[in-house]
């Protein structure tokens, strides 16, 4: 179709042809006959975007973006011109309930015809009532071109990631800050303390945000979905998201302040999950000052987390479950201590859980969980809380060690800082807090704990004169409960594997075939995956909700299951951390995921954080269920090598190339880029590749075992289960 010229920057350049940004600069240098800039300035040029797409045809770059890069470019564009995106989030809605035979009709449309199919798509859907803020949608013809890049957007990636661009520019567009996700591996860990798997429930979450917290709540089984955000974009993309996600739930989501202006002010409901905003000194304090709310006392002008602890509880039907998260000071900031008190003596504070620093926004802090109970009158009298120190899990946690086991927790990297949350070992962790939590609520007084992560303490003990809830310092007096013969056979056990894995190592450093390529580095003749998959080379699987699918899952011989109990999950952090499947099925819930096979080639879809970002299935990953967060790239043996594939396609730089997002880097596998070599030269750089993911495999195991060792050594010392031998004094360091 014919569109009206417009101009783009380099950078949208570089996403439309699949590129780095470095990729672009040298298109400028070495090709005079690159379009030449039609605006902007010396240091921020714009170009003509019919040109730049004319010269990229003729190079072969033509279809390298994704369609969600499309759609994003497309907005851009139509914003200059004055358009808003508002009026798009219904269409989403209504487009991923279309069949991909009826969206593809949809964008082949004239733009006249095309805008009348998007204005009846949006006058018939039926839940346009339940997205706040939002005015009778009228669609011009110069919307056609966003119009026709959503459909395929939705057709091709779905619905959650067309709204997800379209909030992102919305969010843009009204300057907000501090607007983040909750990493979906935390919000289900926070579902799945307050909720039991399957059973009815009514769940709120005041800050509801993207909806992430509800969305877990409702993957566990909750049908009432009640959700207010101060941000009107936040409000309105939770409201059709959930509905994507949650089809048969009852959605309701307001756009205001909760704390000053409470959409919900009669609700009683099951739980609450919230992940409210932190360090807020404007939140009301004077004129909420004889609130009724504030049952446990007024909260502190610089205590706004109080505040939401205590608007929590007042949603909740006696006996109901909340979950926050929260910073870490909350635990103990002198000017909290009376409100901490109360929460305490009245019972409704039942756990605090430390988690590790990057587990989510703000990155270089390790936030804490708290979960609350509203106390039922006549109710058991509660005499102690429960303290939970995850800090380590997932690099090997000081107790929680085995020979020959451990995780990492490497950082990822984003342009918005360094999250750990997308390589963190989340199973691990999940499993640690779940397990403690568990046995505590099933029998308080019988809890044993563990030494050095969980603990029960007093409510006597907790109200001293601070009052001071940081798990760490509670459940740190535990280690000394470590029995000393047990330690030691343990520490023994894992030097043992150490030194075997040390040898293994050696081994596979010791391999040498490779060489020089001389004066000048190799230069490649490449094609992206999107065009590999239509050549027939590969097909590209995902795992995508059912309700909200949008497009075909599969291609080729591509299958796909719904999940099953006795199967496993293979995850990002399987492949970062060089293991086997180790994802709930119980996570899957409403999607489609296809089953893994040997010889897939499985690329992370979060870029960054330590270990490889692609593998190559074995057996041990046979008739796995591919997770959320996996890109799946099934090769025709008979034309491309699963190894040299996988080496190509997990390289730095490619992964770069096709990594977009602000906070967390997103990879779109379409734009991934593979060289296009005979299939018997791809065979020996595919047995090279398979030697270097041995020795990174050897590298991992050792520094796990080596992290662990140390750890159990410097415990076990100072914990007293420990004692230096008697010679340590006759060996100073650096001696042979």
């Amino acid at each position: 179709m014919p569109q009206s010229s417009a101009q783009v920057t380099a950078a949208e350049i570089s996403r439309i042809a699949g590129v780095t940004r470095a990729t672009v600069s040298n298109w400028r240098r070495r090709h005079d006959d690159f379009p030449a800039p039609s605006g902007g300035t010396d240091s921020s040029p714009l170009y003509d975007l019919e040109s730049v797409r004319s010269w990229l045809a003729s190079r072969g770059h033509v279809s390298a973006a994704s369609p969600s890069e499309e759609l994003r470019t497309t907005l851009r564009l139509h914003a200059q011109s004055g358009g808003g995106t508002s009026d798009l989030l219904l269409l989403v809605l209504a487009a991923a309930r279309r069949s991909p035979e009826e969206l593809s009709a949809a964008a082949l449309l004239p733009d006249p015809d095309l805008v009348t199919r998007a204005q009846h798509d949006v006058a018939t859907t039926t839940a346009a009532d339940a997205v706040p803020a939002g005015d009778a949608v009228r669609f011009k013809a110069d919307d056609a071109p966003v119009l026709r890049a959503l459909y395929a957007c939705v057709r091709d990636e779905g619905g959650q990631a067309a709204l997800g661009v379209l909030a992102e520019r919305e969010l843009e567009d009204s300057a907000a800050s501090g607007a983040y996700r909750t990493p979906e591996p935390l919000a289900d860990l926070l579902a799945g303390l307050i909720l039991i798997p399957g059973s009815p429930a009514r769940v709120l979450d005041p800050a509801c945000g993207s909806g992430t917290l509800l969305a877990s709540a409702a993957r566990r089984g909750a049908r009432e979905l009640y959700g207010q955000d101060t941000l009107p974009v936040q409000a309105r993309r939770s409201a059709v998201s959930l509905m994507l996600t949650a089809p048969e739930a009852t959605v309701t989501v307001r756009a205001a302040d909760s704390l000053r202006a409470d959409a919900f002010p009669g609700l009683v409901a099951d739980a609450v999950l919230c992940n409210p905003p932190f360090g807020v000194r404007d939140w009301g304090h004077d004129e909420l000052a004889y609130d009724p709310r504030w049952a446990y006392g007024v909260p502190p002008r610089a205590e706004s987390e109080l505040a939401w602890v205590q608007h929590a509880l007042s949603h909740l039907t006696p006996g109901g479950y909340a979950a926050l998260i929260l910073p870490p000071a909350t635990a103990g900031r002198a000017s909290g201590r009376r409100v901490r008190a109360e929460l305490v003596r009245g019972g409704a504070l039942r756990a605090v859980i430390a988690l590790p620093v990057g587990a989510s926004v703000p990155l270089h802090v390790g936030l804490q969980i708290w979960v609350l109970q509203r106390p039922e009158p006549g109710g058991p009298e509660r005499k102690s809380v429960l303290f939970v120190d995850t800090a380590e899990t997932g690099a090997g946690a000081w107790a929680g060690a085995r020979a020959g086991d451990g995780g990492t927790a490497g950082a990822t990297r984003t342009r918005g800082g360094t999250s750990r949350s997308a390589s963190l070992d989340w199973t691990e962790l999940t499993a640690r807090v779940m397990g403690a939590w568990q046995a505590f609520t099933t029998s308080p007084d019988a809890f044993e704990g563990e030494p050095g992560v969980a603990h029960a303490v007093g409510v006597v003990d907790l109200l001293d004169d601070v009052v001071d809830l940081t798990p760490a310092r509670l459940v740190r007096a535990s280690r000394a409960e470590v029995d000393p013969a047990e330690l030691s056979a343990e520490v023994d056990a894992t030097r043992q594997n150490l030194v075997k894995a040390a040898k293994s190592l050696a081994r596979a450093a010791g391999h040498e075939e490779w060489s020089s390529a001389g004066a000048a580095a190799r230069e490649w003749r490449t094609a992206t995956a999107a065009d590999l998959s239509r050549g027939g080379a590969l097909t590209l699987l995902r795992t995508v909700p059912e309700a909200g699918r949008g497009g075909p899952v599969a291609g080729g011989d591509g299958h796909t299951e719904a999940p099953e109990a006795a199967r496993t999950v293979l995850t990002g952090s399987d492949i970062a951390h060089g293991s086997g499947p180790t994802g709930d099925p119980a996570e899957l819930r409403s999607v489609v995921a296809p089953l893994v096979a040997v010889g897939d080639v499985l690329v992370r879809a979060v870029a960054g954080g330590d270990g490889p970002m692609a593998r190559v299935a074995g057996e041990e990953d046979a008739d796995a269920l591919l997770g959320p967060h996996v890109h799946l790239f099934r090769p025709d043996p008979a034309r491309l090598d699963a190894w040299f594939l996988a080496g190509f396609l997990g390289a730095e730089e490619n992964i770069a190339g096709a990594s977009t997002g602000s906070t967390v880097l997103t990879v779109s596998p379409g734009r991934l880029r593979v060289p296009l070599l005979p299939l018997e030269e791809q065979r020996r750089y595919g047995e090279a590749f398979r030697h270097v993911h041995a020795l990174r495999a050897e590298a991992q195991r050792a520094t796990r075992l080596a992290e662990n060792t140390a750890r159990l050594l410097a415990g076990g010392l100072t914990g007293g289960q420990l004692l230096p031998g008697r010679n340590t004094a006759a060996h100073p360091h650096g001696a042979d």
